[in-house]
């Protein structure tokens, strides 16, 4: 599996790239499975492809702190990233796992995958929910996935230093929520991995075997992304 460790300057930048990464394996006309690693320097708002921003972000908060909101390709709920959330995006090929077209079976695969890799780490880890990531009754990742023809997007959160007061405030209650949460608020449903960044790296890259260097990444598809549409508030508010 190719590797990439690549954090772009702005949040449109790295969200086009992981798009840019599934456009590409799409026209590779052959399997093409990338491990990307990613931590942003600046917070944000991203919310998922279907998600109303009105419903799940408080905006006037958001624009207080002068924080970005903006829309990814996947689905699922708003999330806040930023330093201290390091991102992980996995672009993997049906022909070589087949099993993975059946989205739950997708979410089960790559979240059991981070389970193994993790494990050593964080004492009692486990997959909640649909697409989340717990320690006991407290999250510490969110995932979303995005399918092609031929390849699927699947890309989340781990945190691990994260400001969780960020989250309550730039964040509503979400419209749907996993029966585990109980409708607790953001402040005591989430909490960070007390492992460090550079750790969490090494288990994800060895777990996924990826340690061939992807030196080719689409920079120009990736800029071409941002202008038409993670720049644009037609795309970032358009629900």
């Amino acid at each position: 599996m190719h590797y990439l460790d690549l954090t772009l300057p702005t949040p449109a930048e790295n969200l086009a790239l992981d798009e840019a990464l599934l456009e590409t394996a799409e026209r590779a006309g052959q399997p093409c499975e990338v491990l990307r690693l990613w931590e942003p320097a600046d917070a944000a708002v991203i919310v998922g492809r279907s998600s109303h921003v009105a419903r799940e972000v408080n905006r006037g908060e958001c624009q207080r702190r002068g924080i970005p909101i903006l829309r990814r390709s996947s689905g699922g709920a708003a999330v806040v990233i930023g330093p201290g959330c390091l991102m992980y995006s996995l672009v993997l090929s049906y022909q070589r796992r087949p099993e993975l077209r059946a989205i739950d079976r997708a979410h089960h695969a790559v979240l059991d995958a981070l389970v193994r890799a993790l494990g050593p780490l964080v004492p009692g880890v486990a997959c909640r929910g649909t697409s989340d990531m717990t320690i006991g009754e407290v999250k510490i990742s969110g995932n979303s996935v995005r399918c092609k023809r031929e390849h699927l997007l699947y890309h989340g959160t781990l945190l691990h230093d994260f400001p969780l007061d960020l989250i309550q405030a730039c964040l509503l209650m979400p419209p749907r929520q996993p029966e585990y949460r109980g409708g607790r608020e953001h402040a005591t449903f989430v909490r960070n991995l007390s492992v460090d960044a550079g750790a969490l790296r090494r288990a994800l890259a060895a777990e996924w075997q990826a340690d061939e260097v992807y030196a080719q990444w689409p920079a120009e598809l990736t800029r071409q992304l941002v202008a038409e549409k993670y720049s644009r508030d037609d795309w970032n508010f358009r629900l």
